[in-house]
């Protein structure tokens, strides 16, 4: 009988790890070791031996020495670093080698997990050219961002998936607490927007701002970013920030250093106090920002990158016309305010002057330290700032040719629609492609966002498949010779979605671009459910893509909006102001809104923004009720119906899959229910407000309580599926919720919004074109 790969591993009683070199070769082969019959020694040697002793694996990273002799032994090895390889023989004697740290563990982990009964004739040597150089995770909701209170996950464990997927690069920063320091006054939300993308200053300080903030806060933060950091170098994963900057400061730190103020950063609808970063014209404002870079760096020399995004969430760059407040800052920029050109282009290089500033502080430590940004705050200064970069300045986003935050791609099934981002977003047009080669010219580098999780496509829900639309977006990449790329929102915790399929996408396209979609689906289906069930599974992922690429996005209510305008438990009903304040307090209270937020009575509306309108409200509706629940459903039924198949037949594991999966496609519905739900009610309520006659009034009315009864239906449904699911489907928190994150009472709330619903079933449409001017105590309000 031909000997398997497992016979081969079989007879290695040693692994041999350099002294020199990324920590991952230990880690890889430590975990291999163990996982090895009998007892098998991890060596340390000092450098890569010529000839590697019988019955031992060599495991090695970044070896140029090695890659020649691979190379001249005739493996087929590209050229750059974007490779691993692995060879090995009857008598267990080999070696596992990668270009890049991140590629050795995920080489392994497909070696250990997918190879191990594959014929060892045809095997070997086998190499795999990654299909990205750099894949960058992003706004990591779990690990660094707002929901990292989620349910208790295990944080090596989700890390160490970042490397077994070919990721390279992590963010690391996270606040060690749940809260952020920032103070407010009463009844603003704002100080909440400072829980993500923790600026600098939340870790270490300079002799400028000492002692702004409590030198325990500043250890806890400094001691998670470097637990992180730890964790990302065991798996060979690339650390770097991401960080809202320049932050605001105190207004102590202001006090005592006025010539200093900068612009007022603040959304001022959002926020009842002024908030103001520093002038980076200042001389000591950019000394400030260098010896705080320089003293991370000197924390964890290893960090590599630091994404820089801006103009929001109390940040900005002084006299760039998307803050918030229109272009203003301190006295140094303008002598007296010129014209427009004029000012966005002393903007745009005093942004690139504090990009440097950064990365030459941070370069002085680790020369490979680059500065990544995004262009779409930059619409004012964008035609300045753009050939400014390059030399180690990066940018990242969604797309290269917009000049703000509008869509400009089509949605994958209505091309009058536009989209940016999500994974609805699913190719990439040749003009993009070319202007990130110009970037590139100059020494820079774009990192195009995709997104396969949560985040941009079903907040809060967990592990909803959509593979087709995952590949597309990475093919399309791949043909345009794409080579970098930012996954948006961070992975789906193992400990909470066990078939993440949508990752599993990415992990096979990475280690093989060659492969056709469906060849992978039913690799990966083969190997979770048996090669019985593998068609039925593939066909269940198929038709809930189907879904969501017929789906029609609702604004922010896609992404974020959900949880944080509370979507999902907050009442559906004709009139909402009519409920009484105390009433509505269980979901207003932790609302990411000020008290006048319009959103509060209208769901087509956010701040001074028009979220949805009702003619774009009545599309959604019909090409969701035309287009979605078909497919949905069959989904659902086919996935209930094989669980009961695969536990008849005693296939358990496939039992299981298709449960979990029936849960998901189940939550999917009840939130694609809600969404639509809200587009009935921007369409309905504005229609009956708008309405001329006693018949159109009567028709949209009658369209707005079948409605309700639907939203109220819905809601006694996720109930049941939150008390009976055997999987966790939402994101929820361990501390209880947060404006970002639902809590363990999510059933409660669905229980009071069912109450309210019934109870205002009947009121009127209304809805007051006056609410965001109402305060409490107006003494002009009665006139």
């Amino acid at each position: 009988m031909k000997p398997r790969l497992a016979d081969a591993l079989g007879r290695t009683h040693r692994l041999l790890v350099p002294e020199t070199g990324p920590a991952v070769q230990a880690t890889v082969a430590v975990e291999w070791a163990a996982r090895l019959p009998g007892e098998v020694a991890v060596v340390r040697v000092p450098s890569s031996p010529a000839r590697i002793p019988k019955g031992t694996v060599l495991v090695v990273s970044e070896d140029a020495a090695l890659k020649k002799r691979l190379l001249k032994a005739g493996f087929p090895l590209p050229e750059g670093d974007d490779w691993a390889c692995f060879d090995i023989d009857e008598n267990g004697t080999g070696v596992l080698a990668s270009g890049r740290p991140a590629f050795l563990f995920s080489a392994y982990s497909e070696i250990v997990e997918n190879l191990l009964d594959r014929r060892l004739q045809g095997l070997c040597p086998r190499v795999w050219t990654m299909a990205f150089s750099r894949e960058k995770s992003t706004f990591d909701l779990v690990l660094t961002q707002y929901a990292r209170m989620i349910r208790p996950f295990d944080r090596e464990r989700y890390v160490r998936e970042y490397a077994r997927l070919g990721f390279t690069h992590i963010e690391v920063n996270a606040l060690a607490g749940p809260f952020p320091a920032e103070t407010g006054v009463p009844d603003e939300f704002y100080p909440d927007f400072y829980t993500y993308c923790p600026a600098l200053d939340q870790f270490v300080e300079s002799r400028l701002n000492r002692g702004t903030y409590p030198a325990e806060y500043l250890r806890a933060n400094l001691a998670r970013l470097k637990g992180n950091a730890r964790l990302a170098l065991k798996y060979g994963l690339t650390p770097g920030l991401l960080c809202f900057e320049p932050r605001s400061l105190p207004e102590d730190f202001f006090r005592k250093y006025p010539t200093l103020r900068g612009p007022r950063v603040d959304h001022p609808f959002r926020s009842f106090k002024p908030r103001f970063s520093l002038s980076l014209v200042h001389p000591a404002a950019r000394c400030h920002y260098a010896e705080m870079t320089a003293g991370l760096m000197a924390e964890v020399p290893e960090l590599e990158f630091l994404s820089v995004w801006s103009n929001d969430s109390g940040s900005g760059f002084e006299h760039t016309k998307s803050l918030y407040v229109g272009r203003n800052g301190g006295p140094y920029l303008v002598r007296e305010w010129k014209d427009d050109e004029e000012i966005a282009r002393l903007a745009a290089e005093n942004i690139a002057g504090f990009f440097r500033t950064l990365r030459e502080a941070a370069a002085a430590v680790n020369p490979r330290f680059r500065v990544i940004t995004r262009l779409e705050s930059f619409y004012g200064e964008r035609k300045h700032l753009r050939p400014l970069l390059g030399d180690g300045i990066d940018v990242e986003g969604n797309s290269l040719l917009t000049s703000g935050w509008e869509n400009n791609y089509p949605h994958p099934e209505y091309p009058d629609i536009q989209v940016l981002g999500s994974a609805l977003h699913n190719t990439l047009l040749p003009k993009d492609a070319a202007a990130a080669r110009s970037l590139e010219k100059r020494g820079g580098r774009c990192f195009f966002y995709h997104f396969f999780s949560s985040h941009g496509n079903h907040e809060p829900l967990l592990g909803i498949p959509f593979p087709r639309l995952t590949y597309e977006k990475l093919a399309a990449c791949a043909r345009l010779k794409v080579k970098d790329l930012a996954h948006m929102g961070g992975l789906h915790p193992q400990d909470f979605v066990p078939y993440a399929v949508n990752q599993e996408v990415f992990r096979a396209f990475q280690l093989d671009s060659g492969r056709k979609i469906d060849d992978i689906l039913s690799e990966i289906a083969g190997r979770w459910a048996g090669p019985a069930f593998a068609p039925d599974l593939v066909r269940g992922w198929s038709l809930m893509d189907t879904a969501v690429r017929t789906f029609v996005p609702m604004s922010l209510y896609s992404g974020f909006g959900s949880v944080w305008n509370r979507l999902l438990v907050r009442p559906l009903v004709p009139d909402i102001d009519r409920i009484p304040e105390e009433d509505r307090a269980y979901y207003e209270r932790v609302m990411v809104t000020p008290p006048h937020n319009p959103n509060r009575v209208d769901l087509g509306k956010d701040v001074l923004f028009e979220l949805i309108s009702p003619a774009y409200a009545r599309t959604a509706r019909r090409r969701i009720d035309a287009n979605v629940w078909k497919p949905l459903d069959k989904a659902l039924d086919l996935f209930r119906r094989k669980a009961g198949d695969a536990e008849k037949a005693g296939n358990h594991e496939a039992a299981r899959v298709f449960e979990d999966q029936a849960v998901r496609a189940e939550a999917l519905r009840n939130h694609y229910t809600t969404l639509r739900n809200a587009a009935a009610w921007i369409e309905d309520v504005h229609g009956y407000l708008g309405a001329r006659t006693v018949r159109d009034k009567s028709k949209f009315l009658k369209d707005l309580r079948d409605m309700i009864d639907s939203e109220i239906a819905n809601a006694e449904r996720m109930i049941g599926l939150w008390n009976n699911a055997r999987s966790v489907w939402m994101m929820v928190s361990e501390i209880g919720e947060t404006p970002f994150i639902h809590g363990e009472n999510v059933p409660e709330l669905l229980e009071k919004k069912i109450v309210l619903m019934k109870r205002h079933r009947l009121d009127k449409p209304f809805i007051d074109p006056d609410y965001m001017f109402r305060f409490a105590g107006d003494p002009y309000r009665s006139e």
